[in-house]
């Protein structure tokens, strides 16, 4: 339940959903008075009310209810769409208020919604975020911030209700940027694991014996420990980010080295791996699943085994 230690600001929340619901769930407990928008899928909204957070139906309501608005939604389209839409956020953001865009967006939409922003006396920050709705859950995401100096202080305290690292990374937009480029090395790591693991298979080499050299070595990390969670225990859950998001991240990437002349053929290649994946119906499935596709287009079973 919300409580009055932490009242300078008032939060608005929108995106109540896989890592939203986790977000907005720390900074409630954690002492913010939270609005909400509604959204049809009952089960966190009726969360959060148990918490202490107000629902509220329209952007617009979150707006004038708070000073720091955060937006938790799939890109650019749904952020764009939340500040100018119908019932949008614009109508009646106030003056000297902050929006908080955690989505992972494209830059060249962040700095058009900033100085559109800036002209009613509004600050877009982006704060994307790292991790899996695990870490939301328990309040150690990690995020990047596109901020002013003033601004990051500013937030801190919110940030810290819920991110175990927040990192300021630069002015606004550079948050959006490096997450981009985070998002690229992961994304190129999963669409890498999963063409070596079909090759092993092509070669006789099993996915246990794979892990068992790669494992605890100097090609070891986190993201590999739990990419590898779905092909060697069949956990779907293990990160839960859908193949589609990983098409839409991977797109943005390639805008934004359009939009600077640079070439890039590695960031192209992963888009593909998980583009094919997508059109052969797996938009929903998660990223490790990719491994799955590879295989199967190769004629290898990286199928997990059956949970008993």
């Amino acid at each position: 339940m919300a409580n009055s230690t932490r009242s300078t600001e008032q939060i608005g929340f929108i995106g109540l959903g896989l890592m939203g619901h986790g977000i907005a769930r720390n900074i409630v407990d954690k002492g913010y008075p939270l609005t909400f928008l509604g959204r049809r899928n009952r089960g966190p909204a009726e969360d959060m009310i148990a918490r202490g957070a107000v629902e509220v139906p329209t952007a617009a309501e979150v707006a004038a209810r708070s000073s720091v608005i955060f937006i938790c939604v799939t890109g650019s389209r749904q952020v764009e769409d939340v500040v100018r839409g119908a019932g949008g956020l614009k109508q009646a953001l106030k003056p000297g208020s902050v929006v908080v865009d955690c989505s992972t967006s494209d830059p060249v939409s962040t700095m058009a919604l900033a100085a559109e922003l800036a002209a009613v006396d509004v600050t877009l920050v982006d704060a994307p975020l790292s991790r899996t709705p695990k870490e939301a859950w328990e309040g150690t995401l990690d995020t990047m911030v596109g901020a002013s100096d003033t601004m990051f202080a500013r937030l801190k305290p919110v940030f810290d209700t819920w991110a175990g690292r927040a990192v300021h990374v630069g002015q606004t937009g550079d948050g959006h940027r490096m997450k981009l480029l985070n998002n690229f090395l992961s994304l190129g790591y999963a669409a890498l694991y999963s063409e070596a693991l079909a090759l092993a298979g092509k070669v006789g080499i099993s996915p246990a014996r794979f892990d068992s050299v790669i494992r605890n070595g100097r090609m070891d990390c986190g993201f590999y420990q739990t990419f590898m969670r779905w092909t060697l225990e069949g956990d779907r859950d293990a990160h839960k980010f859908t193949l589609a998001n990983a098409v839409k991240d991977l797109t943005y990437l390639e805008s934004m080295a359009d939009s600077v002349g640079m070439v890039n053929p590695l960031g192209n290649a992963a888009k593909n791996a998980f583009a094919g994946a997508v059109a052969a119906g797996g938009g929903e499935r998660y990223v490790p699943m990719l491994a799955t596709h590879i295989g199967q287009i190769n004629g290898v079973d990286l199928a997990p085994p059956e949970k008993s």
